[in-house]
């Protein structure tokens, strides 16, 4: 049906930055909403930021001022830049699709790609 497929992730420094990419496929109208999870070990997971297709976007304060977040709605891509990155972000970083218009079926549905890691080193 649908497939989020992430990459970007990585080793870096503190202060560093890394830029998340995640690209929806298959079968569907439109994505609603578009986002980032993290989920650090022994953490729940939590939001990063989000992009509606109108470009309304949310962030969490701990990123607030240091990520950004764009969507390409042609292409079915979502970046997350992330700046003056702390060991504090290291987790899996988890694409996320709300709001998703099948063309097989009526309703709305959300669906999560398989993650990718980002580490950050002191």
């Amino acid at each position: 049906q649908v497939q989020l497929v992430e990459s970007g992730g990585g080793l870096v420094q503190a202060g560093g930055s890394l830029r998340l990419s995640c690209v929806a496929s298959g079968s569907f109208f439109s994505i609603s909403t578009m986002g980032w999870y993290r989920q650090a070990p022994g953490k729940q997971r939590e939001l990063v930021a989000h992009i509606t297709s109108g470009g309304s976007r949310n962030f969490a304060d701990s990123v607030k001022g240091r990520f950004t977040i764009s969507r390409d709605n042609l292409k079915n891509l979502v970046y997350l830049q992330m700046n003056s990155l702390k060991p504090e972000d290291t987790a899996i970083y988890y694409c996320h699709a709300d709001g998703v218009r099948l063309r097989i079926r009526p309703g709305m549905y959300d669906y999560w790609g398989q993650g990718t890691q980002v580490t950050v080193s002191s």
